[in-house]
């Protein structure tokens, strides 16, 4: 020790204040009248909780300020307290003193009000304000506007609140990435956690707003706890919002984190990846390989369609001559069907004739010979008359008959008949010889 007092620089020149003492040397003092301070209790609400496997650490705050706390985890499990008793904005006592960690050459030193006891007290005032601002909200139909807007599935330029040196922006870049969006980003960067980040913010909203080609806009920040959150649960940052013309894709916090932003925006996402995401409803890389699938198949069926009426052309080109060829076909069949039926026909017509000749020279033949067989029978007809006794009656004579019909030849067979009948050449008379035999 004696060593570094030695190796102590020189005080600045003019000033009446002791020292200068090794700062580890001040520290280690500061922590011990730190810890001589009297014993008290405070109340609050309870915000950003974490645990360590020692130690829990949170922040006990009010309207007018705020003290970081810790407690040792042995001492907050002896409370016996249920699971989930103390959450951010629960309204605790605690009971404890300040204390300092001085730090080390490579460690940080940090100040907390060490809490030896604690009792819950309630819900916190904020959490109360903040459910009732929420209802206020809800009820004069704030929650609405934004979830009525139109979103782009395609926006040519995306407006993008949040802190210029966070992790947000990477996120929404790798976002915007990931759906293959080729736009333009226009960016607003403004302080997303103190009590100057929500005027900011809205100002920001209000001017991206007002750019004509601005589509949609993503409001970013990365996790966080509540308090640090509190500045997008500001009315004058709600009713902004909700009154803008663009909608409006909230990323404020975790899954598990809630701020009025989120119930007044066009949509609400859990991570500012999902945000960009959901500020470009179509994933252009997909759609682009689609559209090129698509294409492919267009073409493909634009080819087949050519080759298809390619081949109905052909076709209906080679119709002309496939039809004369089938027309002389048909002609040169009928054509011989005419001559083969006209060679029947005639072959027919002229064994017909052959046979009307042949029965006519028959007949001719029939008929000379009726003829000479007529004549014949003339000559033997004449011959016949010339013997014939009805001539002999029509010269004059008669023909004397019996009863029978026979023919009576004398005088005494006639009057024996007693009866007889005299034919004569146009009739015959009966009768009686009355001259006794």
């Amino acid at each position: 020790m004696q060593e570094r007092l030695e190796e102590r620089p020189a005080g600045i020149d003019g000033s009446a204040l002791p020292g200068p003492w090794p700062v580890g040397q001040y520290a280690t003092r500061l922590r011990a009248w730190l810890r001589e301070r009297p014993r008290l209790q405070l109340f609050g609400e309870v915000w950003n909780l974490r645990t360590s496997r020692a130690r829990i650490y949170f922040e006990l705050r009010d309207a007018q300020g705020a003290v970081p706390c810790g407690m040792w985890r042995d001492d907050f499990d002896a409370l016996g307290l249920p699971a989930g008793a103390v959450v951010d904005g629960t309204k605790v006592v605690v009971a404890g003193g300040p204390d300092f960690y001085p730090g080390t050459g490579t460690a940080s030193p940090a100040f907390s009000f060490h809490v030896g006891d604690l009792r819950v007290a309630g819900e916190g005032d904020l959490l109360a304000q903040l459910e009732r601002l929420r209802k206020r909200l809800d009820a004069e139909g704030l929650f609405v506007p934004q979830k009525a807007l139109a979103r782009p599935t395609l926006p040519r330029v995306i407006g993008v609140v949040t802190g210029e040196g966070g992790k947000a922006r990477d996120d929404v870049l790798a976002g915007l990435a990931r759906r293959g969006w080729e736009g333009r980003v226009v960016w607003a960067f403004a302080p997303v956690q103190d009590r100057h980040a929500a005027p900011r913010i809205a100002r920001a909203l209000s001017d991206l707003a007002a750019c004509p080609e601005v589509d949609v806009i993503v409001v970013a920040r990365g996790g966080g706890s509540l308090a640090d959150l509190f500045c997008f649960c500001d009315e004058a940052l709600c009713r902004t919002v909700a009154l803008l013309r663009v909608p409006v894709v909230a990323s404020v916090g975790h899954h598990t984190d809630r701020t009025l932003l989120d119930d007044v925006a066009a949509v609400s996402c859990s991570t500012p990846t999902h945000a960009a995401e959901a500020a470009v409803p179509c994933h252009c890389a997909q759609a682009r390989a689609d559209l090129h699938r698509q294409a492919g198949r267009l073409a493909g069926h634009g080819r087949r369609a050519v080759v298809q009426r390619a081949r109905t052309l052909a076709h209906l080109s080679r119709a002309p001559g496939e039809h004369v060829a089938r027309e002389h076909a048909r002609l040169h069949q009928r054509l011989r069907e005419i001559r083969a039926a006209t060679r029947r026909r005639a072959h027919g017509e002229r064994a017909l004739s052959t046979r009307r000749a042949l029965v006519l020279d028959r007949k001719a033949t029939a008929a000379a010979q009726a003829a000479r067989r007529h004549a014949g029978l003339d000559a033997l007809a004449a011959a016949l008359a010339a013997h014939d006794p009805q001539r002999t009656l029509e010269r004059g004579y008669a023909l004397v008959e019996d009863g029978e019909g026979g023919p009576v030849t004398s005088a005494a067979a006639a009057r024996a008949q007693r009866a007889v009948r005299l034919r004569f050449a146009d009739a015959a008379v009966d009768a009686t010889i009355e001259q006794e035999p």
